[in-house]
């Protein structure tokens, strides 16, 4: 007879071991080969956990849900990324043990966590390390060495390799620990609205940022002419770019392929361009 998720764990023993964990971070290597504009990172975040789905769920149906889960929208800097999956394997395993555990706080987590992590991964690797690299490799090859393509490889990619491989032992350690004080301080439920929050706070400040639509018509002339955007703003920052998104968000939920919403928008914003109703 096959055993379930929770006789495989039974006495509460962790069954995740750091040969499971150094699955994942190899697994997570190629982590935005299968990046698109859709939901970004999740088909590389889902490929990550499949070592960990294999080992903690037996049933077909617990593996598909929890590669549902990880299909969702995701986007992080990729070398911060063995963090989060760190942490959310030591909620898989607590998942697995608990079957009323709530799935939300798992979603949660990435959400409330990609934002912040991408903006300090961004500065530390892009916008620090990559230039210091580079401005070494360059010299060094300006002098006629053309080892200087190698020092540039090897400057910025061992500290990022480095970065990786310690996030995601830590990022599971983590996990743990939090989990274990959480559920006995009784502070989870409360955990898991904070964290469904700062989620939302992330979301909606992408599409603050990357959502860009405005209306260029105005009304009158000279010193008196007043502008529609400015009365849409003076209402509500961005208003259309949520507009926008919530009308996407319910033609999504209308089973509406992602294709025909693309080409949708692609053709309403030439049509409504070109009659100078909308703009950028």
């Amino acid at each position: 007879m096959m055993k379930t998720s929770n006789e495989v764990q039974e006495g509460g023993t962790s069954v995740i071991t750091k040969k499971d964990l150094r699955k994942v971070f190899w697994k997570s290597l190629p982590f935005e080969i299968s990046w698109n504009y859709v939901r970004q990172d999740h088909l590389g975040f889902a490929y990550s956990m499949s070592p960990i789905i294999e080992k903690l769920y037996k049933s077909k149906e617990e593996r598909a849900e929890a590669l549902q889960r990880h299909t969702e929208f995701f986007n992080i800097t990729v070398y911060f990324s063995t963090l989060v999956l760190g942490i959310v394997t030591a909620m898989e395993e607590r998942r697995a043990k608990e079957p009323d555990f709530d799935t939300a706080s798992i979603s949660n987590i990435k959400a409330s966590l990609m934002g912040p992590l991408s903006g300090i991964g961004d500065s530390i690797f892009l916008g620090t390390l990559r230039i210091i690299a580079a401005g070494i490799g360059a010299s060094i090859c300006m002098n006629g060495n053309p080892a200087g393509a190698l020092v540039f490889l090897l400057l910025y990619n061992i500290p990022a390799f480095f970065i990786r491989y310690f996030g995601m032992m830590k990022g599971y350690e983590l996990g743990t620990t939090l989990l274990e004080k959480l559920q006995k301080s009784g502070l989870m439920n409360k955990v898991t609205n904070m964290t469904g929050i700062v989620g939302l706070m992330t979301i909606g400040s992408m599409i603050a940022t990357m959502v860009s639509l405005k209306v260029p018509l105005q009304f009158g002339s000279g010193d008196g002419v007043t502008e529609l955007q400015g009365i849409l703003d003076s209402i509500m920052p961005c208003l259309l770019p949520v507009c926008v998104t919530a009308l996407i968000y319910w033609l999504l939920g209308k089973n509406i392929k992602t294709t025909w919403i693309l080409i949708g928008i692609i053709v309403i914003s030439i049509a409504c361009s070109w009659l100078g109703i909308l703009g950028v």
